[in-house]
């Protein structure tokens, strides 16, 4: 049986609700629903879903990172939006992380989410390749 390991991005959510940024079980990860939050809880680019999904792939990143994978171990992306009017600035952001890599994707509109300012979530998994 594989080693599991989690990371935090260090909101507090996190701990409220309990749950990790993302998950490693075995050459899988998993990262949670990401907004546009920092680790202080500020909103970053209120009021632009493009600035919003840039920012939070920028720190699904991250948490990519700390667990040994980048981006283009990313095979899927399902990401929640409260105005699907905004697609194409979502996708604009999309194609600039992902124009290459192409992964599954799925774009839904949702009734809101947890901040009324907060107008992009997204959930990504990866496998790594040895």
């Amino acid at each position: 049986m594989s080693k599991v390991e989690k990371i935090s991005s260090g909101t507090a959510w996190e701990n409220q609700v309990g749950y990790s940024r993302a998950v490693k079980a075995g050459n899988h990860i998993f990262v949670s629903g990401t907004a546009a939050v920092d680790e202080n809880g500020k909103i970053i680019g209120v009021g632009s879903s493009y600035h919003q999904t840039k920012y939070i792939f920028q720190k699904i990143e991250k948490a990519l990172k700390a667990l040994g994978a980048d981006l283009e171990d990313v095979v899927r992306t399902r990401i929640f939006v409260v105005n699907i009017g905004d697609w194409e600035e979502i996708g604009k952001a999309h194609g600039e992380f992902f124009k290459d890599i192409k992964p599954a994707a799925t774009m839904v509109e949702i009734n809101n989410l947890i901040d009324i300012n907060l107008l992009v979530e997204i959930e990504v998994d990866a496998v790594i390749t040895p």
